[in-house]
C-alpha cells in the first residue's frame, strides 16, 4: 500500500500529477474522492473540467466532509486519488466541525488502508500574511493538516508548473 501527498500552489498541475500516478498503480478502476462541492456556475464549470480531463473509467464518490468513512467503504478496491484536502478542510471548518481532530482521525485511519491513496492539497502558506483573522485561521490549519499527512504519507510531492519535486 502506498500513501502519497501531492502539494503545490493553484493551478500548478497537483490534480493531473495525481490522476496519473493513481493510473500507475495495478487495482483498476480508480477511486476519484471528490471533496468540493458547486456551489456556484464558476464551481460547477471547475469540476466538469476535472472531469473531462479524467475521462472515463474512475468511479466517483462525492465526499464534502466524511472522509475517513470514504476511505474505509472503498479500500480493498482500486487506489484511490482524494482531491482535494483544503477544500475538505475548508467544508469542515464552514461547518463547524472541529478540524483538527478530523485531521488526526484522518492520520491514524492512513496506515491501516490497504488500498493505495494519493492526496492532493494546496500549499496556501507561501504568500504574504492574509489580512483577515478567519483567512489567517484558514492558512494555518491547513499549513499543520499539510504537516500531518506528510508525515502519516509515504511519497510526498511538490509540483510547480507541472514539474513534481520529491520531497519524502
Amino acid at each position: 500500500m502506498a500513501v502519497i501527498l501531492i502539494t503545490g500552489g493553484a493551478r500548478s498541475g497537483k490534480s493531473a500529477r495525481a490522476e496519473a500516478l493513481v493510473r500507475s498503480f495495478p487495482a483498476q478502476p480508480p477511486i476519484y474522492i471528490a471533496t468540493a462541492e458547486a456551489h456556484d456556475a464558476e464551481m460547477e464549470a471547475r469540476i466538469a473540467r476535472h472531469r473531462a480531463r479524467r475521462g472515463t473509467g474512475w468511479i466517483e464518490r462525492e465526499v464534502p466532509l466524511d472522509l475517513v468513512p470514504a476511505l474505509l467503504a472503498t479500500d480493498g478496491g482500486g487506489a484511490r486519488l482524494v482531491d482535494c484536502l483544503t477544500l475538505w478542510l475548508s467544508n469542515l471548518m464552514h461547518a463547524g466541525r472541529n478540524w483538527e481532530d478530523e485531521v488526526d482521525a484522518l492520520a491514524a485511519a492512513v496506515p491501516g488502508l490497504k488500498s493505495p491513496v494519493v492526496f492532493v492539497t494546496n500549499e496556501v502558506g507561501l504568500g504574504i500574511v492574509p489580512d483577515n483573522a478567519l483567512a489567517r485561521l484558514y492558512r494555518d490549519a491547513a499549513g499543520i493538516m499539510n504537516q500531518v499527512i506528510a508525515d502519516v504519507a509515504d511519497k510526498v510531492e511538490f509540483v510547480v508548473a507541472g514539474l513534481p519535486m520529491k520531497l519524502k
